[in-house]
């Protein structure tokens, strides 16, 4: 499990490989990742938005960002949690992804809260000892 707090808001993310959506003959591997987003401060947030930054086994960024998270913008008291479930497939056997969500406070002001880095790792993955 990866996890970062900001500002009160704490994010676990518990990412793992999918072998029956994946093709590693035709170069797919699906990747599912579950995102606990926790308020842990005194004041409620919403989550208004995502940036994700994407990179795979070649180096290669791709950024994706959008509205919310699973088509919904969810609202969380202090204690509150969301929790999601996602996917990202990959052309590569293994690749990393971090980003952050923008959050709203009830009063308007915003703030970034930090998605932690957490790699993809398929057992496809050719490992190299030195």
């Amino acid at each position: 499990m990866y996890k970062a707090e900001t500002r009160g808001i704490s994010v676990s993310v518990q990412p793992r490989f999918v072998e029956e959506e994946s093709s590693p003959d035709s170069g797919r591997y699906f990747f599912a990742y579950t995102v606990e987003i926790t308020n842990n401060g005194d004041e409620q947030v919403q989550l208004r938005s995502r940036h994700w930054r994407i990179v795979d086994g070649r180096g290669e960024m791709q950024e994706v960002r959008g509205a919310g998270v699973v088509g919904k913008q969810p609202v969380l008291g202090p204690g509150e949690s969301f929790s999601y479930t996602s996917g990202c497939p990959l052309t590569t056997p293994d690749g990393t992804m971090e980003g952050t969500y923008t959050m709203a406070t009830s009063d308007g002001r915003s703030f970034e809260a930090a998605i932690p880095a957490f790699s993809l790792d398929s057992p496809h993955v050719r490992r190299v000892m030195h």
